[in-house]
């Protein structure tokens, strides 16, 4: 009859699942985040500034699908980079508040839904698409807000590595330190008589 060695369950152990637990569950929503709505064909924005309060939040991430210039209306909201001499020069996520033809192509202005006046430029979009705003989703910008911060960063991804890492060599010394049982059974000897 062969003892099988049962481990127990200790308190850090327990902590340890159910921290690996989080973590994988952690990654695959940030994956299933990132990743699904490419594949759905949406491009992703996060909103850092508050132009669009009302409508979505900062911390939201808005989700554009890309659409035909010519498809786009007033009302639409829509992210793009502002013209040079705008003074801005990062992307911008207002609703389109009127289009004009000037004979070149259709010529926009826009405005954040919380501010009091139009954007002070007009524009015209040079590619034959434009990302066109459809979904907001709360809150979910902050993570990649945190993430766009270097220290933080390595705050939020370092620690656990490490502490994973950690665990891994502790279980690790364990199993090496432990002793061996032999598993060689005796060869039965039979007496020939």
């Amino acid at each position: 009859m062969s003892k099988t060695s049962t481990r127990r369950s200790t308190p850090l152990r327990k902590v340890g699942r159910l921290a690996t637990t989080l973590a994988a569950i952690a990654t695959f929503a940030l994956a299933a985040v990132v990743l699904l709505p490419g594949l759905l064909g949406f491009e992703r924005y996060v909103i850092t500034g508050g132009s669009m309060s009302g409508t979505f939040e900062r911390g939201s991430i808005v989700m554009a699908e890309v659409v035909p210039v010519a498809d786009l209306a007033v009302g639409d909201i829509i992210t793009y980079m502002p013209p040079s001499d705008s003074g801005i020069n990062e992307l911008v996520t207002h609703r389109i508040e009127s289009i004009t033809d000037s004979g070149t192509g259709p010529v926009f202005r826009t405005r954040g839904d919380a501010n009091s006046a139009s954007d002070s430029w007009t524009f015209q979009l040079s590619a034959p698409t434009q990302a066109r705003v459809d979904v907001a989703v709360p809150q979910i910008g902050w993570a990649f807000i945190a993430l766009a911060d270097k220290d933080l960063r390595m705050l939020i991804i370092g620690v656990p590595a490490a502490l994973i890492a950690l665990m891994s060599v502790v279980e690790a010394t364990r199993v090496l330190s432990e002793p061996r049982k032999s598993t060689v059974q005796p060869m039965p000897v039979a007496v020939a008589g």
